[in-house]
């Protein structure tokens, strides 16, 4: 597979992505520059974290804007593989790519810390290679990661299994104390109804070495080879 890791102004987690799709799972990977109108050529994007544009307004309002994006959005509407992370996700939800809008925190601070997650399903290209109701050790990095959707629309998700990964804690059950951020019902991931498209706050990149503490992080990545039919 080739995969293109898009770097916006402010990104600070493109290298991180090139480094794990690269010489971690050996993948063909290149750099997707926000000005570009093409992104011909590549079976999976990916929107890194970071503070793209420096997150002013609202966290990814402007990057929604870049000239890249209107690519990363025919991309996606044709069947391409798009996958959002942290400021990806905030992004992807201001391009309307997938459902729902991103808040502070609970508690108005910046969390960085190692969170548990809870696989909500194995039907998308994400998480093939889960099991249903694993439970992933994952870190996030976020200020605004309280992400907020209707009820009517979280109703419409659940029917169509949308909701990929909730907050927990280590034994998979799902408590308030183990919801960092105040996400509704604990969401820390979600897909588009077609499923080529998923948003997550937790950092796959970051928990893709047993070195850095966890690589619960390379079930996100190998699902998605798997189902491919990709070599690693």
């Amino acid at each position: 597979m080739r995969f293109g890791v898009v770097v916006f102004p402010g990104a600070n987690c493109d290298h991180d992505c090139h480094y794990v799709l690269d010489t971690v799972l050996g993948q063909d990977v290149g750099y997707v520059w926000h000005g570009t109108t093409s992104v011909s050529g590549y079976d999976c994007l990916v929107l890194p974290g970071g503070f793209a544009y420096g997150d002013y307004l609202r966290t990814g309002a402007i990057a929604r804007f870049s000239p890249v994006m209107k690519a990363v959005e025919k991309f996606a509407d044709d069947g391409g593989y798009v996958l959002g992370i942290c400021n990806g996700f905030q992004i992807l939800c201001e391009a309307g790519l997938l459902p729902g809008a991103m808040m502070r925190n609970t508690g108005l601070k910046f969390i960085c810390k190692f969170v548990d997650i809870r696989v909500e399903t194995t039907s998308t290209p994400w998480t093939s290679a889960a099991a249903k109701g694993e439970v992933l050790s994952i870190p996030i990095a976020h200020n605004e990661g309280n992400y907020q959707v209707d009820t009517m629309t979280l109703e419409d998700m659940k029917r169509h299994g949308q909701v990929v990964f909730r907050y927990c804690s280590p034994d998979g059950a799902l408590r308030s104390e183990s919801n960092p951020n105040g996400a509704t019902e604990a969401i820390a991931g979600v897909c588009n109804r077609e499923g080529n498209v998923l948003g997550m706050m937790p950092h796959p990149e970051r928990a893709s070495e047993a070195e850095l503490g966890s690589s619960d992080g390379l079930v996100v990545w190998r699902s998605l080879l798997a189902h491919c039919g990709a070599t690693v």
